[in-house]
């Protein structure tokens, strides 16, 4: 059978949690069978409450049906994941990493910097996450199929994060993703009427925070943010300016404590 044009970590970064482990569960107990490949789209029965017949696009994920209740009021389930995932993997067992979720950033708490071919591959893979974060110009029928890209984007960007060693070199590339950020929400017409990229933005800064508490370099990084001309769409670079600023005052202050002027 021919794979699809999508991979595993379309699948992972574009399902939500709960949808993709009960999928996981369904491949790894056997229950996707009579898999076939027609026309532009793989077909089969999955074994849930029932047996339904499911099928899903070769080029596209997120385009399919299904006979389950979700299926039938046009809401990507279970059982067409369960189906792309088997798609991709052409019936081998999954491995722990391949069934590994990150859809929070979080904080490696690992000290260290990108290699020199580290660096530019890890710019380029924010980059490519940031283009699934896009302005939303379609008809409202599409708003929800255009919030899925949302989290896809913040689900991508989230898995990067989670791997970055803390240094300063890192929290340099963390503070200009969250301004390439910010412009996205402030004019670029992205509806994030959710709240999925301000709450993703809000938790990188408490990241950053953590960054700071591990190697007080990384403030430097954020001089930046307090040197913004106008606040950002919600105000999100406080705490981090605030930080660079009491560490410059401390610096300051140390100076002239050690270097005293005289008066003659």
């Amino acid at each position: 059978m021919r794979p699809p044009d999508y991979d595993l970590d379309k699948i992972k970064f574009a399902t939500d949690k709960p949808t993709f482990e009960k999928a996981v569960g369904l491949y790894e107990n056997g229950k996707v069978t009579r898999v076939a490949e027609r026309f532009g789209d793989y077909s089969a029965v999955v074994l849930g409450t029932k047996p339904y017949q499911v099928s899903v696009d070769t080029r596209r994920y997120g385009y399919g049906n299904c006979t389950c209740y979700l299926g039938q009021h046009d809401t990507w389930c279970k059982h067409m994941t369960a189906l792309a995932i088997h798609a991709v993997m052409n019936g081998k067992p999954l491995t722990d990493e391949d069934k590994k979720l990150t859809h929070n950033p979080s904080c490696s708490g690992q000290l260290g910097t990108l290699s020199d071919e580290e660096l530019p591959v890890a710019k380029k893979s924010i980059t490519a996450a940031i283009r699934y974060i896009k302005p939303y110009i379609g008809p409202s029928r599409t708003w929800f199929a255009y919030q899925n890209s949302l989290d896809e984007g913040c689900n991508r960007l989230s898995a990067i994060v989670a791997e970055l060693p803390v240094s300063k070199q890192t929290a340099d590339i963390l503070v200009k993703m969250l301004l390439r950020l910010d412009k996205k929400l402030s004019y670029s017409g992205v509806d994030d009427s959710n709240g999925t990229v301000g709450g993703f933005i809000q938790e990188v800064v408490q990241i950053l925070v953590e960054y700071a508490q591990l190697d007080k370099s990384c403030i430097k990084a954020f001089k930046p943010l307090a040197e913004l001309d106008e606040t950002t769409c919600f105000g999100w670079e406080e705490p981090l300016a605030q930080l660079f600023e009491e560490s410059a005052d401390k610096i300051a202050f140390n100076h002239s404590k050690n270097n005293p002027s005289h008066i003659r």
